[in-house]
């Protein structure tokens, strides 16, 4: 048998499609499968995690100047041109 340039294209391109339309139903079953697992759990496991001690307190003076120097460094220039104006945890 000869076939043509046109449908041994058409045809490779077609088995691809199928195969990638293949790949997101299945990954797409398998998330919902899992996911349904993980829903369930996460509350129970978020209960009986204790609430952290209180963070030590840290000198904020020394904090900005750690903070200024690392900056200063970056930027590479002198500590002196550098003010920091506020600072809030994230």
């Amino acid at each position: 048998m000869d076939y043509s340039s046109i449908f041994v294209c058409l045809m490779g391109m077609g088995t691809v499609f199928f195969g990638l339309i293949c790949l997101i139903i299945l990954t797409t079953l398998m998330g919902r499968i899992c996911g349904l697992g993980k829903k369930k759990a996460a509350p129970a496991a978020a209960a009986a995690v204790p609430a952290p001690a209180a963070a030590p307190q840290v000198n904020q003076q020394e904090l900005v100047a750690a903070v200024s120097a690392a900056v200063a460094e970056e930027l590479g220039t002198d500590i002196t041109g550098i003010r920091i104006l506020s600072m809030k945890k994230l």
